[in-house]
């Protein structure tokens, strides 16, 4: 693959992880331990797993990326932890299952791609400490009971 047709998919990537952040923020609003994060993170690392797969050259190919991503998954879901109400590691997971998404592209020499994927990845990832995460974030807009 050249770099220009890599380049073109980028927006795919972007749209993606866009439209993964949108159903988080609702889930999210609505007090569901997987939000924007997570919803992104999966939204964006489908994307990449599905663009690799497109652009693969063989059956036995597929098969190989379908066994990454259950395997990662896999391993992803022994990262959560549920303590009393609370649900731990939900985006760990997501992040580790979309770093696998990553490496992928990188093997089959999808360098924009995997590099515009890491970015998006790194930037939802640090929504949490931007300042108007506060106002939108559930755990932080819940009112004392009176």
């Amino acid at each position: 693959m050249n770099w220009s047709e890599e380049i073109m998919l980028v927006p795919r990537l972007i749209v993606a992880t866009g439209l993964g952040a949108f159903i988080g923020f609702e889930r999210q609003r609505r007090g569901n331990t997987a939000g924007i994060r997570t919803h992104a993170m999966v939204a964006l690392a489908s994307c990449l797993f599905g663009l690799i797969s497109v652009h693969l050259f063989s059956p036995a190919d597929t098969r190989i990326i379908s066994n990454i991503v259950t395997g990662v998954g896999f391993l992803g879901a022994g990262m959560i932890i549920k303590e009393e109400n609370k649900v731990l590691g939900l985006t760990t997971a997501a992040s580790v299952w979309s770093i696998a998404a990553v490496g992928l592209a990188v093997s089959l020499d999808m360098y924009i791609i995997a590099i515009s994927a890491t970015l998006l990845m790194y930037l939802v990832l640090k929504l949490k400490y931007f300042k108007w995460w506060d106002k939108i974030s559930t755990k932080n807009n819940e009112q004392p009971a009176e």
